[in-house]
């Protein structure tokens, strides 16, 4: 261990991934979600290299120009940036990395799971047994719907988007999808739409997959949710921002969409009241890589981009590169 490694890792992490930080650099370990004030001061009395963090905190331009100038590297353990103002880090020269390659399974598996809760009415269902059941249901009661050979349209093919088609495709679903730009080789077993409002209309299950940008936010407002099919289902475990709140729950109220399962909000972490009370809404807490496997494999993978830029190595996941390409 070198003491020039001097690293701040801003939020609690899992048990090995605390032991490696340790035996790995200089480390402070935060024992909460520490605060842009908190994480300037620590850095700056310090003199911290490398910060690892997490979009609970959300670094502007201001942030990072408080930054000392020790501060070479900043690892976030999410696959978005959004939280990170990179423009401002560029020009302070801090690379800042993300973790584009591990936990997208574990994300796609989320987005997945509140189709198969929406369509098969699985929150209702619980409640149902928790309530105590006491009568069988009648031949046409609490009908959920079908998964198979149904349609389902993704917004957004990257990694996660791919592998929610691959999850899709098992299940017999036809699978369509749009993107921001076209895609630059055909998606296999999938129907390239040029334009969401193409999407739309033959999309029984609509899922989103794309990072918050101005380009996204509000993108699925009322006109929008209007032209889903009657019955359609709308799952939500990308960002919060994308989605026009108020605008889907009338959606829901108004009975034209089925249901819709969300794992990302407008206003994290409160969740409007309106959703938790609806019975066909399923809800997780932007938990899409909570499994310890997942987690592990993330922070380890920042602390390797951490050491890098640390010891003059190039990083292996620097998003500058993408934000200036």
């Amino acid at each position: 261990m070198s003491a020039c490694l001097r690293l701040l890792v801003a939020r609690p992490v899992p048990p090995a991934v605390a032991r490696t930080a340790q035996s790995r650099f200089d480390a402070t370990l935060a024992d909460h979600n520490l605060s842009i004030e908190e994480v300037v001061s620590i850095c700056r009395e310090q003199q911290i290299g490398g910060i690892l963090m997490g979009g609970n905190l959300h670094l502007d331009a201001a942030g990072i120009n408080a930054l000392p100038k020790t501060i070479r590297v900043i690892a976030t353990t999410s696959i978005g940036w959004d939280h990170v103002d990179a423009v401002a880090a560029e020009a302070r020269g801090i690379t800042v990395t993300n973790v584009p390659d591990i936990g997208a399974d574990c994300a796609a598996d989320i987005a997945f799971m509140h189709i198969l809760m929406c369509c098969r009415r699985a929150v209702e269902y619980d409640r149902l047994m928790r309530e105590g059941w006491g009568r069988r249901l009648g031949f046409d009661e609490m009908l959920g719907r079908s998964v198979g050979h149904r349609r389902i349209g993704i917004v957004g093919m990257g990694q996660i988007g791919r592998l929610v088609a691959r999850r899709a495709r098992a299940f017999g679903m036809e699978v369509h999808f749009t993107d921001l730009q076209p895609p630059v080789a055909p998606v296999e077993g999938a129907i390239f739409h040029k334009s969401l409002q193409s999407l739309l209309p033959l999309s029984d299950v609509l899922t989103l997959h794309l990072p918050d940008l101005p380009a996204t936010r509000g993108m699925i407002g009322a006109a929008e949710l209007a032209q889903l099919p009657k019955g359609a289902i709308l799952i939500n475990a990308a960002r919060g921002t994308l989605v026009d709140q108020n605008a889907l729950i009338e959606s829901l109220e108004s009975g034209h969409l089925f249901a819709a399962g969300l794992d990302t909000f407008a206003d994290e972490p409160q969740v409007d009241p309106r959703l938790r009370a609806m019975p066909n809404v399923s809800l997780t807490p932007h938990a899409g890589s909570a499994t310890v496997e997942t987690r592990e494999g993330i922070c380890l993978r920042c602390l390797d981009n951490i050491a890098a830029v640390l010891e003059g190595r190039p990083a292996m996941n620097p998003v500058n590169r993408q934000v200036f390409a």
